[in-house]
C-alpha cells in the first residue's frame, strides 16, 4: 500500500509494557534530530488534545509513554532504550526519567526486531537507559528461540495472566541527581511538611499522606478530583526539585510525589504515587523501586510508616500497596548495607504491528 499523500510512514509496535502502553520505535526509525523526533512523537500521540483524539494516545499520562530502542555500542549492554513522555495538554515530548513499565516490553521487542538473538527456554536482555545512565537486565521466555507473551504471572492493575518478565536494576542510586538522597538528608522539611527527597530509579518526593490531610488509602480518582491537594503537591514538588539540583521543575515530570502511609493488606507500606499531576492508577515500577530502598533506610518517612521485615532475611522483600493492589520488589544488599540490586516481576504484551502515519509537516520546525 502506497504512503497517502504529505504523510510520513514510521514503523510501529504498539505494546503494553507493565501497567503502561505505547508505541515502540526503532531509533534509526525516527528523524535524528531530538527537536524533530519530539515532533513526530507528538504527532504520533495526537497531543495537545485531552483525547488524544489524531493520534494513537490514550488521553492519560500511562498511555502516552513512548520507548526508543536500538542497538547498543556498549560492551555491557546489548540495546539502549530512550523513553520519552508525551505531555497530553501541550506539546512537550519529556525524556528525563525512564519508565519500568514500558521498560518491561523493551526485551520482547528488541528480539523481535532482530536486536538480540533469542536463546531456547530464556533470553536475558542487557538494557542500557538512556534517560538515567542505568543498566537494566531483563529476562525473557523463549522456549525455541520465540518471545512467550502467554503465561501465569499476574500483575495488579492488568487484567489477566501472561508470561513473567524478570526486571534487575543494576545500579539505579542517583538516577538524575547526585546520590540516593542528594540533599545529604534522610527527611527534611519544607513548607511544614516533612519529606525524604530520594533518588533510586526514580527522583521522588516521599510525604505522609496523613501530613497532607488525606488517608493514603484513596482511590486515583478521588485524588484527581481534589483541586487543593494537587495544587499543594505541585508547590512542595517544585521546592523538591530545586533542592535536588533538578532547578526549575515546572514543565518536567520529575521528581515524582509518592503519598506514604501504612500498609492495610499485609504488605510493606500503601503508596500513592503522583506521576506528577495525577495519581497513578496503580504504581510505576521506578517509583515503587525508590519507595522500596527508602522503606528499608533508617530516618526516612518511608522507614517510619513501613512494617518492619519479620527477619533479617525477609529485609529485602518489599510488597508496596496501591490503588490497583500491590507491586512486589526485591531488594538485594552489598556487605556494607546499601542497595546492590533490585528486581521485579512484569509482563507484557504485543498489541499491534505496522505503519504510523503522521504529517510530513511535522518534520519542518
Amino acid at each position: 500500500m502506497s504512503t497517502p499523500a504529505g504523510s510520513l510512514k514510521i514503523p510501529c509496535v504498539l505494546m503494553r509494557g507493565g501497567t503502561s502502553r505505547g508505541p515502540y520505535f526503532l531509533a534509526s526509525d525516527l528523524p535524528a534530530d531530538p527537536a524533530a523526533r519530539d515532533r513526530v512523537l507528538i504527532a504520533a500521540m495526537g497531543s495537545p488534545h485531552a483525547l488524544q483524539v489524531d493520534g494513537i494516545g490514550g488521553g492519560h499520562a500511562l498511555t502516552s509513554k513512548v520507548a526508543i530502542v536500538s542497538r547498543s555500542a556498549r560492551a555491557d549492554a546489548d540495546v539502549d532504550y530512550l523513553f520519552a513522555q508525551v505531555a497530553i495538554d501541550r506539546a512537550f515530548v519529556d525524556t528525563s526519567p525512564n519508565c519500568g513499565n514500558m521498560l518491561s516490553g523493551v526485551g520482547p521487542f528488541a528480539i523481535e526486531s532482530g536486536l538480540v538473538a533469542a536463546q531456547d527456554g530464556e533470553t536475558t536482555v542487557r538494557i542500557f537507559n538512556r534517560n538515567t545512565k542505568a543498566l537494566v537486565e531483563a529476562t525473557i521466555r523463549t522456549p525455541g528461540g520465540v518471545v512467550q507473551y502467554d503465561g501465569e504471572a499476574a500483575i495488579d492493575g492488568v487484567p489477566g495472566t501472561a508470561a513473567p518478565i524478570r526486571l534487575v536494576f543494576l545500579d539505579a542510586v542517583g538516577s538524575k541527581t547526585s546520590g540516593l538522597f542528594p540533599t545529604g538528608q534522610t527527611s527534611e522539611m519544607i513548607d511544614g511538611v516533612r519529606v525524604t527527597l530520594a533518588d533510586y530509579a526514580m527522583p521522588m518526593m516521599l510525604a505522609a499522606a496523613a501530613d497532607l490531610g488525606i488517608a493514603g488509602d484513596e482511590t486515583a480518582e478521588a485524588l484527581d478530583a481534589d483541586a487543593a491537594l494537587l495544587a499543594r503537591i505541585q508547590a512542595l514538588r517544585l521546592e523538591a526539585g530545586r533542592r535536588m539540583g533538578l532547578g526549575d521543575v515546572s514543565k518536567l515530570v520529575i521528581p515524582k510525589v509518592g503519598l506514604l502511609s501504612a500498609p492495610r493488606r499485609g504488605g510493606t507500606i500503601t503508596s500513592r504515587y503522583f506521576v506528577p499531576d495525577r495519581c497513578h492508577k496503580s504504581h510505576a515500577v521506578t517509583g515503587a523501586l525508590c519507595v522500596a530502598v527508602a522503606s528499608r533506610s533508617p530516618g526516612t518517612v518511608a522507614f517510619d510508616l513501613a512494617a518492619p521485615p519479620a527477619s533479617e532475611a525477609t529485609r529485602g522483600a518489599v510488597a508496596i500497596e496501591h490503588p490497583s493492589g500491590r507491586i512486589d520488589i526485591d531488594l538485594r544488599f552489598a556487605a556494607d548495607g546499601r542497595v546492590a540490586r533490585a528486581g521485579v516481576i512484569r509482563t507484557a504484551r504485543r498489541i499491534f504491528e505496522g505503519n504510523l502515519l503522521v504529517p510530513a509537516a511535522t518534520l519542518a520546525a
